[in-house]
């Protein structure tokens, strides 16, 4: 598929006037003069998931981690995280919106039985279906149920009334790394080490699940009241044996062979931490344009990362790292390559980093948000607040699609 081709379809898909896209992107590449609150990259999703390739063979031939660091135990022994509880609309108290999206709102969640918050994220089953993201749905909430990783939101429960499918999940406190580093414009190449570091973990739990993340991004990177990060927004998370063809993921962190409609595997997650990387040190993506024409993006991301003007100033140890993650060519990509994910955490970029101490937490997070206490979410954007209208009776033909979300008997919540 030819890059005009698939920024149509990808337009059509979820961006479909320019006005949307020149949201994505900042009229300069320093992001601290953006004072829109609102401002935030969108993902694309597909139209329809495509079933894995059966083939025999795998472009990933990962060696144990113990290969390279014998002692570093960072693999939970069991996929499945715990029991998920029973909830339902009336157990909670709905207060302020976190964030928005495509499908509906993330509200910060109150229990009526403790003390305790969580992040509620509540999506429209009209907005689900229209969309066509059933399976997404399905899927994000088993990739959450098999997951158990200290750098990844957990999950604690899902429901569903006739209009809405509810998700329970950690409240993390910090707010995104994304609003972090927009008030910082950039970091210090020890602070982005910090937190490239700690993605790495993850996506590297992930991949020992054949998980492939697909979303990468500051904005769905949150700060916990320790400052450590937590990952979420599994939305595009999918189990993947060996390839897949979605075409899905945030525009300025798309793989090439994802741009040219490939095949593609685990790597394109390493491809995105290369430009996390990348905007963490430099305060902009590599591949930025001021073009609202998204053709003009996906040609340069086609272009691949050799014609990208890297600062001066960074280090390079860094640099190197990053384009060893953002190479074009799969077979040479670190993460993708014979030893796997060891010739990450041996690079030099990493030699400091002690892995199982930052594992267990054991090392001091260079931020550390400010929280006044539980419940505190004064470190999130404010959005606009409309009464929510959850758990009204409607008549309901979508409940049958998503048979894992417990159906609860609808009750009006108190804002």
């Amino acid at each position: 598929m030819s890059v005009a081709r698939l920024a149509d379809k990808l337009a059509l898909s979820h961006l479909s006037s320019k006005d949307q896209f020149a949201q994505l992107y900042p009229p300069s590449p320093a992001y601290s003069h953006i004072t829109n609150g609102s401002y935030h990259r969108s993902s694309l999703g597909s139209i329809e998931e495509r079933s894995d390739s059966t083939e025999e063979h795998s472009m990933l031939d990962q060696q144990p981690l113990d290969d390279v660091l014998p002692q570093m135990d960072i693999i939970p022994s069991s996929m499945s995280r715990r029991p998920m509880g029973s909830y339902c609309l009336m157990d909670f108290h709905i207060h302020r919106t976190l964030g928005t999206g495509t499908f509906g709102r993330v509200h910060l969640g109150e229990p009526r039985h403790n003390q305790r918050f969580y992040a509620m994220k509540v999506l429209g089953k009209d907005k689900v279906i229209a969309m066509k993201q059933v399976e997404h749905t399905k899927s994000e909430r088993a990739v959450l149920d098999a997951v158990h990783h200290p750098f990844i939101v957990n999950l604690w429960g899902t429901f569903q009334d006739s209009s809405n499918l509810y998700m329970v999940m950690d409240f993390v406190a910090g707010g995104e790394l994304f609003s972090l580093l927009r008030k910082s414009r950039r970091f210090p190449d020890p602070v982005a080490k910090f937190y490239a570091a700690e993605v790495a973990l993850a996506l590297h739990y992930l991949h020992t699940l054949n998980i492939i993340y697909r979303d990468l991004k500051p904005e769905n990177i949150l700060l916990a009241s320790d400052g450590h990060i937590k990952i979420t927004d599994f939305g595009f998370a999918k189990r993947v044996e060996d390839v897949t063809w979605t075409l899905c993921g945030t525009p300025d962190y798309l793989a090439p062979e994802i741009i040219t409609s490939s095949p593609y595997n685990k790597s394109v997650d390493w491809y995105a931490l290369g430009v996390l990387i990348f905007e963490m040190l430099a305060g902009y993506p590599p591949f930025y344009t001021e073009d609202t024409n998204p053709v003009k993006l996906y040609q340069k991301i086609a272009l691949g990362v050799d014609t990208v003007p890297f600062p001066t100033a960074l280090n390079p140890l860094a640099v190197d790292l990053i384009k060893r993650f953002m190479t074009s060519d799969v077979s040479e990509r670190y993460g993708n390559l014979k030893h796997g994910v060891n010739d990450i955490f041996a690079h030099g970029w990493f030699a400091e980093v002690r892995w199982e101490k930052l594992f267990r937490k054991e090392i001091t997070a260079p931020y550390v948000p400010k929280i006044a206490g539980e419940g505190d979410a004064s470190q999130f954007e404010a959005y606009h607040e409309t009464p929510a209208e959850y758990g009204a009776l409607a008549p309901d033909p979508y409940g049958h699609l998503f048979p894992d979300f417990e159906y609860t008997w609808p009750a009006v919540p108190t804002l």
